[in-house]
């Protein structure tokens, strides 16, 4: 799209009528639920984050409470207040709500053990008592990303190490256990009830491949795939939904430190994000990100370098099982 034909890039640019495009989600959904998916109702894993909040409550919009079935899902690392907002949601919105504690089924599996062992390879002095996250750096600076473990000792000292590929990689994988236990759970739910299950990702994290494959990133419809996450909390606020759901800040709720998803995956918080990937969407040059921003050339173009590279690196994650020979009789 070529640049020339738009104003300047301003904030203005994510401004949507939420009115109109509450009641064109829930009707879709309608539409969605009961002649492609011939299914009763939703089930939605609510986290108390602002995607998983206005995911179900759009949920509910479209099919009334009564066919909406909430799950909220803690583990070991999970804070406390995620499950507090999620309970405080699920009575605003009046559904029916199971909660499960997953970790019991996480270290069955040997998630802990295979995570903490990775970490122990980094920081050999790491045990009980213990917190940390990973983060990453570079990327902003028009470097590689590289991964960095950031831990806590029980007194308070704090420890920074550079983390190698195997025990980043390792890292990652013990922790996506936590997205597929759910996604088992919800689909459980699911087939006993005869509902479809909703995905929550928004479209920085659709776009940029920031969810597990057959974990959070599995679902039978994605309702706010095509809305940036400015555009989700704007969203929320419309719906009505509590100050306490609406004022969350994004983490990954994933580590034991708490962890930003900027510091984690994204090179900026989401709402310059937000704003960097709509640029690039519709073709702005990255000097007017630079403006908006109040950063440099290079950063800007270095965002939009980070963005390229996580869409190419990721598409694995977008693409469906790849039959070997074709099954012709399947296709619509």
């Amino acid at each position: 799209m070529n640049a020339t034909a738009h104003a300047p890039l301003d904030w203005n640019v994510l401004d949507l009528d939420y009115a109109t495009e509450a009641d064109r989600i829930a009707a879709r959904l309608r539409e969605i639920t009961a002649r492609q998916l011939h299914r009763r109702g939703l089930v939605v894993a609510i986290s108390g984050g602002i995607d998983s909040s206005a995911s179900v409550s759009l949920a509910v919009r479209a099919l009334g409470p009564e066919r909406v079935f909430g799950l909220i899902l803690p583990e070991r690392d999970s804070s406390d207040d995620s499950a507090a907002r999620a309970t405080i949601l699920a009575q605003h919105l009046g559904i029916r709500t199971e909660t499960v504690d997953i970790a019991p089924a996480l270290d069955a599996i040997g998630c802990y053990r295979a995570r903490d062992a990775a970490v122990r390879n980094t920081l050999p002095e790491y045990g009980d008592g213990w917190k940390f996250k990973i983060v990453i750096d570079g990327g902003l600076q028009g470097r590689f990303n590289r991964f960095r473990l950031i831990a806590e000792a029980p007194d308070g000292t704090p420890h920074d190490r550079d983390l190698a590929l195997a025990d980043y990689l390792t890292i990652v994988a013990a922790t996506n256990f936590k997205q597929r236990i759910r996604k088992t759970l919800e689909y459980f739910h699911a087939d006993r009830l005869n509902y479809g299950v909703v995905g929550t990702p928004n479209r920085l994290e659709y776009d940029q491949g920031f969810f597990v494959k057959n974990g959070d990133g599995s679902a039978d419809v994605k309702p706010i795939a095509h809305l940036y996450k400015s555009q989700v909390y704007g969203m929320a606020r419309f719906l009505g939904l509590p100050e306490r759901v609406c004022a969350a800040v994004p983490t990954t709720d994933t580590y034991s430190l708490a962890q930003g998803q900027d510091e984690f995956y994204f090179a900026l918080p989401y709402r310059q994000m937000d704003l960097a990937l709509y640029a690039l969407n519709h073709g702005y040059p990255a000097s007017e990100v630079a403006r908006v921003l109040g950063i440099d050339e290079t950063q800007a173009n270095a965002i939009y370098d980070d963005i390229r590279n996580k869409r190419r690196t990721t598409q694995y994650l977008h693409l469906p099982p790849v039959l070997a020979v074709d099954v012709p009789e399947l296709h619509d």
